[in-house]
């Protein structure tokens, strides 16, 4: 059996070889990023250096950056998938290192959440909602569709935008379009949380219990953008309303952060179901003052058409 140092030598002495060899250099060397990065560096690099770091120039030129050629995470096209590369300097040489693409940040970050709180599961037609797909042959939804996606093409992290309040009878879309928006806005590498309100409240008031309470509320704050789904459909309490909802209301407007709502009920409504609490009391001040952020967080939309569920 022949030496694979033979095998080598030989190769090299090829002219086929040579010819793919130096198609290979030529094809590194006119990368357009990979003439950038080495006019940057100029210099610091002689070109002695250039051509002993042509096997961490080609292996940087085949890959994608910023997922530009991967059609998503799990079709990750480099060499560590959810990984890409960055060309640096090191004591003279020229390296790789890999750090998680967009999307690998943005899977690991909805991860973390998922464990975190479990309400955040939604049906699968709402996590795979596009405004491609909407209910093209709604004509009373048209408004709240443009709304809701001017809203997801525009956004750009930390400006300060207001979200949208959903309102309207059962089933025609509403929680539909939060997921539209949610699509569009991790195709900008946005995040965002939905949770389903009722079982959001459940789980907390079950989280006193194991000291998770605290960790659960700090992750929804902070939340990018949030999603709260089907507000008021819930049984309503005053720990809820004013240790639960009220905090996170009040944080999201201080930092500005986009927040978005359904519900079955319009403002005034929501106020009157947000006034009694569980035990029959009556509270007007207090559901007011939940009414006067939820309004400065987001604009009322109405959104009609044909109940889809039926």
């Amino acid at each position: 059996m022949e030496k694979i140092n033979e095998t080598l030598k030989r190769l090299a002495g090829s002219e086929g070889f040579k010819k793919r060899y130096e198609s290979m250099r030529i094809q590194t060397l006119n990368h357009p990023e990979i003439k950038d990065f080495l006019q940057k560096h100029r210099d610091e690099l002689t070109s002695e250096t250039v051509e002993k770091s042509l096997s961490k120039l080609f292996e940087y030129t085949q890959q994608s950056k910023e997922c530009s050629r991967c059609p998503s995470l799990e079709g990750c096209v480099n060499y560590m998938q959810g990984y890409h590369p960055e060309l640096f300097i090191q004591r003279g040489t020229i390296d790789l290192k890999y750090d998680k693409c967009p999307r690998k940040v943005m899977h690991d970050e909805k991860r973390k959440n998922e464990k975190l709180i479990k309400s955040l599961y939604v049906p699968s037609d709402i996590l795979h909602a596009t405004f491609g797909s909407l209910y093209k042959d709604v004509d009373d939804r048209v408004g709240a569709n443009k709304k809701a996606a001017s809203f997801a093409m525009t956004y750009q992290p930390g400006t300060k935008q207001k979200g949208i309040f959903f309102h309207g009878d059962f089933g025609v879309g509403k929680s539909y379009l939060l997921g539209a928006i949610a699509n569009k806005l991790a195709d900008k590498n946005v995040s965002s949380m939905i949770v389903y309100v009722p079982e959001l409240f459940r789980e907390l008031k079950n989280s006193i219990g194991d000291h998770t309470l605290n960790s659960k509320i700090e992750t929804i704050k902070k939340a990018p953008v949030l999603m709260f789904d089907d507000i008021g459909a819930e049984t309503m309490s005053s720990w809820t309303r004013d240790e639960i909802l009220g905090p996170i209301l009040q944080f999201r407007m201080q930092e500005s952060l986009p927040t978005f709502f359904t519900s079955n009920f319009n403002f005034k409504e929501l106020e009157h179901h947000l006034t009694y609490s569980q035990r029959g009391e009556e509270e007007k001040m207090k559901a007011r003052r939940i009414m006067e952020r939820i309004k400065y967080l987001a604009e009322p939309v109405l959104v009609e058409g044909p109940n889809r569920r039926g």
